[in-house]
């Protein structure tokens, strides 16, 4: 039987009690109150493409959320239903012609409705690039290379992948720790079930219990329906810990129990719901460190340190250097001839410091490509100097100035290939159209940026 697909549901009440039964039988409904303030994290499988927007019989006309709902779930399409057509100039009139594709009012026939979700969901997947240049491309190449120290990675992932052990995967930013943890699924006897990432940065406090357990039907006000959490999505599959070290002390208490019993019990339930996954977990700092430091309990690190891959820093692997690049401008190139690099440039790539590993360098090279109006690549092209080892590093930057250095240069990049269109630009950066607007605010600020999810002006000074 194949897996349902999820169908996201916001509403105030559920009116269509009937239409949501026949949808039921082919979807995997997803609830979301219209009227409650948004969450800052959201439990939305990674397949969600469409939604149904349903509007209660007496509208507030004051809704103050609907719209932060709709860019926070971030859908490619969704589908509006009311009792009635709407008042022309209304709030719900405005956000069916701004977020919605589709629109019907009661009474609606479930099989057509069914019929056009499908179709919908069908143009979604069709219309993804197969293999398109975005954020976070560089984790395609991340584990190629000739380098030693690559090799010892990629050999001790072939052996980690025979077993169901926990597997902590560590390094800098932006080496890769994604594609080892993909690799590790991937090659596992688990390779056929889901594959379940957890932003441990993105997880409030708050909320830990009903993202990651998931909920019972009543277990609070906004709980229409009972919810798998996270981590019971994972089960026959791979759970992924991204950014470990990111988490509460209180939200490592929370995990110690999962990772004790491989268990878990949703709120507002009493049934203990077994959980069969492979647990990796990423992490930026040594987490040694921070259970001396007091900020990672020793018993969570115990569970997940027995088998650990470190991932090279850039700047340890610079034969990798050059065939790397290559393959990321191959990708940019998307089938048409790629452009070449001069040999200076060669020469800057291997003596640059690389603080910010490949993402850094993928995004070098986006702007090298974007900024070159020859097929050949040049050093200024790619804004490095031909410095000696780790000469870029007398600029005096923090760590953190480098990042937003190589984000404002991403935003840049991205906005410029999409041609200032702002969902292309977010589909690009692979982040939402939320991020992206508070990324513009961050690299771009104005006087008053109340306005500019609605009227953004995405040329202002990003130099």
């Amino acid at each position: 039987m194949l897996e349902k697909r999820p169908l996201v549901w916001l509403s105030a009440a559920h009116i269509n009690t009937r239409l949501r039964k026949e949808l039921e039988a082919n979807w995997n409904l997803i609830d979301f109150n219209l009227y409650e303030p948004v969450p800052l994290f959201t439990c939305v499988p990674d397949g969600a493409k469409v939604g149904v927007l349903e509007f209660p019989s007496q509208p507030r006309e004051s809704m103050p959320w609907p719209g932060s709902w709709l860019e926070m779930l971030d859908l490619k399409y969704w589908v509006a239903i009311a009792p009635q057509l709407p008042a022309s100039g209304t709030n719900a009139a405005r956000l069916i012609v701004r977020y919605c594709s589709d629109f019907h009012t009661l009474p609606v026939d479930h099989e057509h409705i069914n019929m056009m979700l499908g179709h919908l969901w069908g143009m979604a997947k069709i219309q993804e690039p197969a293999n398109s240049f975005v954020h976070d491309d560089y984790q395609r190449f991340a584990l190629l290379g000739n380098s030693h120290s690559i090799q010892q990675v990629r050999g001790l992932l072939r052996r980690f992948s025979t077993t169901l052990e926990p597997v902590l995967l560590s390094g800098e930013s932006g080496t890769g720790k994604e594609a080892a943890a993909r690799h590790l699924h991937s090659h596992s006897a688990r390779a056929a079930g889901p594959l379940v990432t957890i932003n441990c940065a993105a997880l409030p406090t708050t909320l830990t219990q009903s993202e990651l357990f998931g909920y019972e039907k009543g277990a609070f006000t906004s709980a229409l329906s009972s919810r798998q959490g996270r981590l019971e999505q994972a089960n026959g599959g791979s759970l992924i810990f991204s950014g470990i070290n990111e988490l509460q002390l209180e939200q490592q208490s929370a995990i110690l129990r999962f990772l004790q019993e491989s268990s878990v019990e949703r709120v507002g339930g009493s049934v203990q719901i077994p959980v069969d996954c492979r647990v990796i977990a990423t992490t930026s700092e040594p987490l040694l460190d921070l259970v001396a430091l007091g900020r990672f309990r020793s018993d969570v690190y115990f569970r997940l340190g027995s088998l650990e891959v470190k991932l090279p820093p850039l700047k340890d692997r610079r034969e990798d250097i050059l065939l790397l690049a290559r393959s990321l401008l191959e990708a940019l190139a998307q089938g048409s001839e790629p452009k070449q690099l001069s040999k200076k440039a060669k020469q800057s790539l291997l003596n640059h410091s690389w603080p910010g590993n490949l993402q850094e360098l993928q995004n070098r090279l986006r702007q090298g490509w974007l900024l070159s109006d020859r097929p050949v690549i040049e050093a200024s092209d790619l804004g490095l100097g031909l410095t000696s080892h780790g000469g870029e590093l007398h600029s005096n930057l923090s760590l953190q100035e480098f990042r937003d250095k190589a984000d404002r240069q991403a935003l840049l990049c991205s906005l410029q290939l999409s041609n200032h269109n702002m969902s292309e630009a977010a589909r690009l950066l692979n982040i939402s159209r939320a991020s992206l607007y508070r990324l513009l605010d961050k690299y771009s600020p104005a006087p008053d940026n109340r306005d500019r999810q609605h009227n953004p002006d995405p040329k202002g000074d990003l130099s």
